[in-house]
């Protein structure tokens, strides 16, 4: 509804007006200066659009201004540093642009100021240390770029402070110290370089530090336990350029989330953990140098959501006790250099929740154990490239979580019980889907996806494969695989990207493989299959012939082998064509022998009529002869091109 509408149900004497929520549109009515006495104004989550009008300097008694989440644009107006009783401006998620007014640092009384998500850009002034009652400041997700003003560390009352997602090129973390109540500090997603120097006893109560995607680096402090009491909201480090080892004082801090990611970490994983052993739920340590043994005191945390160890240098066993871990959604060890065989106490009662397992590029041998069948909720697994061998279990296709119900539809989400919604987006893995290694971030629960490859599995492909209904992706290439592809794989209608290329699968493609629409992605190459190539539905946008390539006895379109069914077809366009040919030639001799008659004719007719008749015959068989010599010159070439491919066809 439009905002005049209610105009008239409206005291002026009014103080507080909350209409956050609904669906207003339009601009901020005018009739709003009239409310002299307002103290709270709030339009959050609604559509207004356009500036906000100078005339709201006017609300002189105003301490509470929300308007977050709307449409509004334009720059701030000065005239909001008019209202000098102002305790709350709330006006993220909005079009704002241009520089921060320098009146709004005139708002000393401000104990929250809120303008993330917006578009302001320039500098933050020295100035901003006037906001001295100041407990929340927000200006993340802007464009603001410069130095982070070292007088922030005057606003001794500051508990949170989130200055992410912006240009920010430089920022002395120490100079912060003074802030002893800050407990959440954001400046990820920047360009800071420098160190993480800091002082003892700097920023005890802080419970959460982000510091990741920047470009600090050094090493971590080796007193990092005396830095903070506790990282119970999470310490994220990730995506810079630290170096070192990872040092056993971070283990004396109470986590709930460490990510240590895409660094230059190097050295073996501490393996003390017991303060952190009822709290800490995310783990990520991916993307570094890291060596020796998997840590086995990561067994005993009972919290543990998330363990990404992955593309590091580890090596040794995969441990054989996880019995601790039974809210584990995510395992993440690919990349690494770990042997042996999977453990066959990864049971149903080890890992009740897991959805994720990514073993990818190790050097593990044994075979698939059948444990992993009872993992009920399991949807990603992916185990290639490492040198497992034996069968397929035919139990596979009793993977729950990769089978669809009437409740889970083939395009909707794939629920993903008890993922916590923040951090979700830190959570990433590399998976190879339509013949690309993507790196799926938020996604992951969109995707059901299985991946067996480059390994030494061998025998037939069990059909209980087929039961997996739920799967997107699924990928047994290069392996030493036998026997027929399964028939009912036509009832993996979710699949949109199938590789069975480089095994020893033979017989012929199913047939009902044309029912699987949503397939966009197929490589059966390098296989004995034989037979005609399918062609209907998605088999007729597969036009690249290397899809099915050394299939030496595969025929049809788009290989140039022609199928034998197809021969007859063949020889009965051959012969209309050589009938063809022979009408021509009937036409041809037709022509010769008409021309030849003609010119006699002339001949004849010219001896006998009278001398001044003689020039105008003469001059009409000149004009007969052209005509057929054209005619003779065509047919000639035309028959000269059916014999080219009369011979072309034969060979």
């Amino acid at each position: 509804m439009e905002p005049f509408e209610i105009s008239k149900c409206i005291r002026y004497d009014l103080e507080y007006l909350d209409l956050g929520y609904n669906h207003i549109s339009g601009h901020l009515p005018t009739w709003l200066e009239k409310l002299e006495n307002l103290k709270y104004l709030v339009f959050t989550s609604n559509y207004l659009h356009g500036p906000i009008p100078l005339s709201i300097g006017k609300l002189s008694k105003l301490h509470g201004l929300h308007l977050s989440n709307n449409i509004f644009e334009g720059l701030i107006p000065e005239s909001i540093g008019q209202l000098v009783n102002l305790t709350n401006l709330h006006l993220s998620s909005n079009k704002f642009y241009g520089s921060i007014p320098q009146n709004l640092w005139k708002l000393t009384n401000l104990r929250s100021l809120d303008l993330s998500n917006n578009s302001f850009n320039g500098v933050i002034r020295e100035s901003l240390c006037q906001l001295v009652t100041l407990y929340v400041l927000d200006i993340s997700s802007n464009k603001l770029d410069g130095s982070i003003p070292e007088s922030l560390g005057k606003l001794t009352n500051l508990e949170y402070l989130d200055l992410s997602n912006n240009n920010f090129n430089r920022f002395v973390l120490k100079s912060l110290c003074q802030l002893v109540n800050l407990f959440h500090l954001d400046v990820s997603s920047n360009m800071l370089d420098g160190t993480m120097s800091m002082e003892k006893g700097c920023l005890l109560n802080l419970w959460l530090l982000n510091l990741s995607h920047n470009q600090i680096s050094g090493s971590l402090p080796k007193n990092i336990s005396l830095i903070s009491l506790s990282f119970s909201e999470g310490l994220f480090l990730g995506n810079n350029h630290l170096n070192g080892s990872i040092p056993i004082s971070l283990c004396q801090i109470p986590l709930s989330s460490l990510d240590l990611s895409k660094n230059n970490l190097s050295g073996e994983i501490p393996n003390y953990w017991e303060d952190s052993l009822e709290i800490l739920s995310e783990i990520n340590l991916s993307s570094n140098k890291l060596t020796g043994a998997f840590p086995n005191s990561f067994g005993n945390l009972l919290a543990l959501l998330w363990l990404h160890l992955n593309n590091n240098n580890l090596q040794g066993e995969l441990p054989t006790s996880f019995r601790n871990l039974k809210q584990l959604l995510i395992l993440d060890l690919g990349e690494n250099q770990f042997s042996g065989s999977i453990p066959s106490s990864w049971t149903i009662d080890t890992f009740s929740l897991v959805q994720i397992i990514r073993l990818r590029q190790n050097m593990l041998n044994g075979s698939i154990p059948t444990q992993l069948c009872q993992l009920k909720s399991l949807k990603i697994l992916d185990l290639s490239r490492n040198k497992l061998h034996g069968s397929i279990p035919r139990c596979i296709g009793h993977l729950q979580g990769m089978i669809l119900t009437p409740l889970a539809p083939a395009r909707s989400p794939i629920p993903f019980e008890r993922v916590p919604s923040q951090g979700w987006s830190s959570q990433d893995a590399m998976e190879v889907v339509k013949g690309v290694e993507l790196n799926y971030t938020k996604i992951l629960k969109l995707v059901v996806h299985m991946d067996l490859s480059e390994n030494n599995l061998v025998g037939v492909i069990p059909d209980e494969i087929t039961f997996l209904t739920g799967l997107h992706g699924l990928s047994l290439s290069k392996n030493q695989l036998i026997g027929e592809i399964p028939q009912l794989i036509g009832d993996m209608k979710s699949l949109e990207s199938l590789d069975m290329s480089h095994n020893q699968l033979s017989g012929k493609i199913p047939n009902t493989m044309s029912a699987l629409t949503s397939l966009s992605h197929l490589n059966l190459s390098h296989n004995n299959l034989s037979g005609p190539i399918p062609k209907d539905n998605q088999f007729s946008t597969f036009n690249n012939p290397s899809i099915y390539a050394y299939n030496p006895y595969l025929c049809g379109s788009p290989l140039p082998n022609t199928c034998p069914g197809d021969l007859s077809h063949g020889a009965s366009e051959s012969k209309g064509n050589e009938d063809e040919d022979g009408i021509e030639k009937v036409w041809f001799y037709f022509v010769i022998a008409l021309g030849f008659g003609t010119g006699l004719w002339g001949v004849i007719f010219t001896l006998w009529f009278k001398k001044n008749w003689r020039h105008a015959y003469f001059r009409w068989v000149e004009d007969v002869a052209d005509e057929i010599y054209v005619a003779i010159v065509i047919k000639v070439a035309k028959l000269k091109k059916m014999k080219m491919k009369r011979n072309h066809d034969h060979e």
